[in-house]
């Protein structure tokens, strides 16, 4: 078997809100939206980064309270942009891990998690 990405489902409530955290504040950008008609809920894609996640306000798609781990590079400029934008609802930590990272967890208007990991270099490893 060779597989290619995953991409997580996260379940959102509100579209306005959704937005906010994820476009406007972590700077995911919008792929697509879908809504079968204008009273239905939104299903869409967005990417960061190589990053792929749907967001989905359909309820049999998945339920809150998720947590997905994403490894990735350039951490610490990463929360220190996120960190300087003052958002009003999330001011991360940036964590040294039991397990050998830097990590920065977010936590998303709707119960789910998302956390960053980015793996220790050499000099931080024996520091």
């Amino acid at each position: 078997m060779k597989c290619n990405s995953v991409k997580p489902i996260l379940r959102i409530f509100d579209y306005d809100k959704a937005i906010e955290f994820y476009v406007d504040w972590l700077g995911f950008t919008i792929d697509w939206e879908h809504r079968f008609d204008d009273n239905a809920p939104i299903y869409m894609q967005i990417s960061l980064a190589g990053i792929e996640l749907h967001l989905s306000e359909h309820h049999g798609d998945c339920a809150p309270g998720a947590h997905i781990h994403i490894d990735c590079y350039e951490l610490k400029e990463f929360h220190k942009e996120l960190i300087d934008k003052k958002y009003k609802y999330n001011r991360p930590g940036l964590e040294r891990t039991f397990y050998g990272s830097w990590a920065v967890t977010v936590n998303d208007p709707f119960f789910n998690k998302i956390t960053f990991n980015q793996p220790l270099d050499e000099s931080e490893i024996e520091a």
